[in-house]
């Protein structure tokens, strides 16, 4: 006879977060192998970038990818983190199926950066995230069970390609108590790292993958707190998975709790993956406590011994983050915090923007114009063109001349939407351009006049309500004007006239 469970009061929410960051170094963490998280190597055939060491060999010794530890070292003075200046490597043992040598060399007790932490923006104010450690380690192959043509294989293949690349593990304080708080600081540390240059971020591609570690804290009637067993949700690699995973736990565990009556405590660990088809989680294996991979010092590789010059020079490597630039365009351009936010969004198009803005001479009027330009029209042709901002072909000269004539008012919008098109096609003077294809405004009074008058004619219901004080129905008109001036007009000057001429 089952024995009802005790009532709850209240459930909370408990969430920490592991992400495994694919650095872009050209080579592998110990050997010169190329990395395929570079792009120079992607997409190669499987078991193409392995040599002797990737194959654990005989005789085969790693050797310190030393541009890998400055990257991490970059992400760590990002996080606010402690930069070590000694740290050693360890192996970590387990079965590896896709990591020939059966262990990983990892940090344990020593990593590379601890204590650090995130201001994360949210709805409700900043969230401060604490940073516990990131460390450097390799990362594993991968195992497939599809052969050419996608036809199922019953036993596993091994690609071993993987094998070796640096791999930086974050681990934060179990900080987050919803899935959108997770969400959002996945999305912000992706931006981080590829403003920095670390990583190109490619979740699809793993390079980047989150390992949610969540646990129910489950208040009863009594007052009794209890914690359900923390569950580690392995190798998302997307915001939606992320999102799922926490809110399908979430239900699961107090579910769980209510049959089975189990709480957090020492193996009591497990990990789960996501079938994203069926939204929930599967169990995978029980697991493992730090104790049970047996780690020891790595016996064959030194020390790694961080000075305070090679500190300094990694700090001077250090760009402004995104939130940092975000904040500024708001402040110094007067821009949207949208508009801000999707500016910031991808780096290159970021630092494009940046670049268009410093070609205009800078300041707050040629920032926010130009800001507003990009995310306009920049963004519909580039929408259209089914490619990023910066990857148009507009030199930001250009975009500094167009910038020019609107503020000389010597083109109007509609001009500066077709010029900017015509830029993606070519690098002509945007002068010339105008002149070229007649997208000059015309400022002849006369014709200005005779627009005006056939707008009004063309529009007699909306040239009434105007007489009659519906100032509102102006717009109309003003449009048909345009229209008639084949958008050559200057659209203030066409409802100026038209308010003289339909005044009461």
């Amino acid at each position: 006879m089952s024995v009802a469970s005790p009532a709850i009061r209240s459930t909370r929410l408990i969430v920490g977060l592991e992400i495994h960051v694919e650095l872009r170094t050209r080579s592998k963490m110990f050997t010169r192998a190329p990395n395929p998280a570079h792009p120079e190597f992607e997409g190669r055939e499987p078991n193409e970038l392995v040599d002797p060491l990737v194959a654990a060999l005989p005789g085969t010794l790693p050797v310190m990818n030393r541009r890998a530890v400055e990257m991490s070292a970059l992400v760590g003075l990002a996080l606010h983190c402690t930069i070590a200046k000694r740290c050693r490597w360890d192996r970590k043992n387990y079965f590896y199926p896709d990591l020939p040598k059966g262990y990983q060399i990892s940090q344990y007790d020593q990593p590379l950066c601890a204590d650090g932490f995130f201001d994360l923006p949210l709805a409700g104010g900043v969230k401060r995230i604490g940073i516990i450690r990131a460390h450097l380690e390799e990362d594993t192959g991968k195992l497939g069970h599809e052969l050419p043509g996608g036809f199922h294989y019953d036993g596993s293949l091994v690609d071993l390609n993987r094998a070796g690349t640096p791999l930086l593990e974050i681990v934060t304080a179990p900080d987050f108590t919803s899935a959108d708080e997770v969400v959002a600081f996945a999305q912000e540390l992706r931006n981080l790292c590829r403003f920095l240059g670390v990583s190109e971020g490619v979740m699809q591609k793993g390079h980047m993958r989150f390992e949610p570690n969540v646990n129910m804290a489950i208040t009863l009637e009594d007052g009794t707190e209890i914690r359900t067993p923390v569950v580690e949700v392995k190798n998302l690699n997307s915001f939606r998975a992320v999102k799922g995973a926490i809110e399908h736990e979430t239900v699961r565990q107090v579910e769980a709790w209510k049959r089975d009556g189990r709480v957090m405590g020492r193996g009591m660990k497990a990990t789960r993956g996501w079938d994203d088809v069926k939204c929930e989680t599967v169990l995978q294996r029980e697991k493992e406590d730090a104790h049970d991979y047996r780690y020891f010092p790595d016996p064959d590789l030194v020390p790694v011994e961080i000075d305070e010059a090679w500190l300094a020079r990694l700090r001077a490597e250090l760009p402004e983050p995104p939130l940092a630039r975000r904040a500024r365009y708001v402040k110094d351009y007067g821009l949207a915090a949208i508009d801000a936010e999707n500016l910031t969004a991808e780096r290159d198009d970021c630092l494009w923007f940046e670049a268009c803005v410093a070609a205009a001479g800078g300041g707050a009027k040629a920032g926010f114009a130009i800001g507003k330009l990009l995310r306009n029209t920049g963004a519909k042709w580039a929408n259209e063109r089914g490619v990023a901002l910066s990857a148009l072909g507009v030199k930001p000269e250009r975009v500094s001349e167009l910038f020019a004539l609107r503020e000389a008012n010597t083109v109007g919008p509609q001009a500066a939407d077709q010029l900017f098109g015509l830029l993606c096609d070519g690098d002509a003077p945007v002068q010339e351009l105008a002149e070229r294809h007649g997208l000059l405004q015309v400022r002849d009074d006369a014709a200005l006049e005779r627009w005006c008058d056939e707008a009004i004619v063309a529009q007699p219901q909306a040239a009434a309500d105007v007489r009659a004080g519906k100032l509102a129905a102006i717009g109309r008109i003003v449009g048909a004007a345009m229209k008639a001036s084949g958008g050559k007009a200057d659209a203030k000057t066409l409802n100026e006239m038209l308010l003289r001429k339909l005044k009461p």
